[in-house]
């Protein structure tokens, strides 16, 4: 089942009804009723996956009790090393198996061998990399001694199966989302007002402006060859923000549905084509994966605490890893050295901004200065996002190539109805300028307007999902 689709319509406010009307008065029942909805919401694509989800949380609810129990430190690596060898070999051999089969005859091609591979037809569960590391994280926490095990398995399935967040993120921890399974929710109407908003506007980015986006991305992408410098460029933008509106809006909608039930997730997506740098750039984009790697790979690899060769080899490790964690395929394996390499001058050469610092803060515009940095760090982004949607590494120094060696400045031949699109996306970028001190676009645009204005621009926004949705697309990063 995914957001955008006539069954989630149906199923989100039966779930609510029966959440807040039926359940209310009893904490077990609600969570009991969240695993249903949330095996229901999973099993709607493929139900033969949910006994792998059912497996995972089962297993890291077991160990987690024993780590929590278990004094003795050789016997807690046992158990630790258990769930890394399970969880990490599950998605392994789901996501990477015929990857390493095919790398491993590609080899012996290159040295003069042939042999002949033999691929399994593996189905890719949705969201496997997504709850794998959220349970993952439960475990290594309780190694750690950072958080108690939860002795209530129903508030446990219920964390790692809960349905806005599970098959595409944000990747919650532990500490932040499980106790919240513990406690009485109380119906808040103005968050949950909010938390519609934040929904729309999800819905927008991902059906006006992702959508819309994907037709002449794919166009471009899929016939690279027949087209200048500037339709290559064009290409690369229009993937820019097909990913960025699918995958933030993805964020935006599971946030804001979570906000309908009593929970607070934490923030994906703080407006990262407003950076200023790469460093920031990643401190602002899929913020749940990048706090995930650091945590738990980037410091107790010693982190920027090291010296300058264990430094650039720690960012180099982290940024590989995750592009890697992308996907099968070298071309994420290139996206991510690519962004390690543009990582190195912030790490080298000038301390980062704070992690707080927001452009123009306080401010309508920004500076000239923050504007070509903003330039600067958009273009180097579009340039690694080529790497990352290209059919392989060929094909993405390809488009490279012929964006600087192919009319980069011929006009573009774009059909009209890309217009449309491209309104789409300056619009979105204006209103989250506007929202950027904000958790999202919509969050305090337009309060104080004459209620029937803002009511009029929430039916228009809900009106262009109507008029002006693209082709209807899958979330990108349910593949991962």
């Amino acid at each position: 089942m995914i957001f955008n689709s006539i069954e989630f319509a149906i199923f989100l406010p039966v779930v609510f009804g029966i959440y807040w009307f039926l359940a209310n008065k009893n904490l077990k029942l609600q969570n009991g009723l969240i695993v249903a909805a949330s095996y229901l919401f999973y099993g709607w694509w493929d139900y033969r996956f949910l006994s792998l989800i059912a497996f995972s949380s089962a297993l890291d609810y077991f160990i987690g009790l024993n780590l929590g129990r278990e004094n003795d430190e050789a016997k807690r690596r046992i158990w630790i090393t258990a769930s890394l060898v399970v969880n990490l070999g599950l998605l392994g051999f789901f996501k990477y198996f015929n990857f390493f089969i095919e790398s491993f005859a590609g080899a012996f091609t290159w040295l003069g061998q042939t042999i002949e591979p033999t691929r399994l037809e593996i189905i890719l569960p949705v969201g496997i990399s997504f709850y794998t590391f959220q349970t993952l994280s439960y475990s290594i926490d309780i190694y750690q001694r950072k958080i108690e095990p939860c002795t209530e398995p129903v508030s446990f399935f219920a964390f790692v199966s809960f349905f806005p967040q599970l098959v595409a993120g944000p990747i919650e921890r532990a500490s932040n989302l499980l106790p919240q399974f513990h406690k009485p929710r109380v119906f808040d109407y103005g968050n949950a007002v909010d938390g519609m908003r934040q929904i729309l506007w999800g819905l927008f980015k991902k059906i006006v402006v992702a959508d819309g986006c994907a037709e002449y991305a794919n166009l471009i992408f899929n016939h690279s060859e027949d087209y200048s410098g500037s339709m290559l460029l064009a290409g690369g933008l229009f993937f820019a923000f097909q990913i960025y509106g699918d995958f933030s809006g993805y964020s935006d909608i599971a946030i804001g549905v979570s906000r309908l039930f009593g929970f607070r997730l934490m923030q994906n997506f703080a407006f990262p084509y407003f950076s200023r740098s790469i460093a920031e750039f990643w401190r602002r984009w899929h913020i749940s994966l990048s706090t995930w790697f650091r945590d738990y790979l980037y410091i107790p690899l010693g982190g920027s605490r090291v010296g300058i060769g264990s430094k650039i080899r720690n960012t180099f490790i982290i940024f590989t890893v995750s592009g890697f964690w992308h996907g099968a395929n070298w071309t994420f394996i290139a996206w991510g050295v690519l962004n390690a390499v543009l990582f190195l001058p912030a790490l080298l050469i000038k301390p980062q901004s704070p992690v707080s610092s927001v452009v123009a803060q306080g401010r309508m515009f920004p500076t000239l200065r923050e504007l070509v940095a903003m330039l600067t760090t958009f273009l180097l982004t579009v340039f690694g996002w080529i790497f990352f949607r290209a059919r392989d590494v060929g094909h993405a120094c390809d488009m490279i190539t012929g964006i600087f060696a192919k009319d980069t400045f011929k006009p573009l031949q774009l059909p009209h109805e890309a217009n449309l699109v491209i309104y789409s996306v300056c619009f979105m970028m204006i209103l989250e300028w506007l929202g950027r001190e904000n958790q999202h676009a919509l969050e305090k645009l337009g309060l104080k307007w004459y209620r029937p204005v803002r009511w009029m621009f929430y039916m228009a926004l809900f009106m262009s999902l109507i008029v002006l949705a693209g082709e209807e697309q899958d979330f990108i990063y349910f593949q991962f």
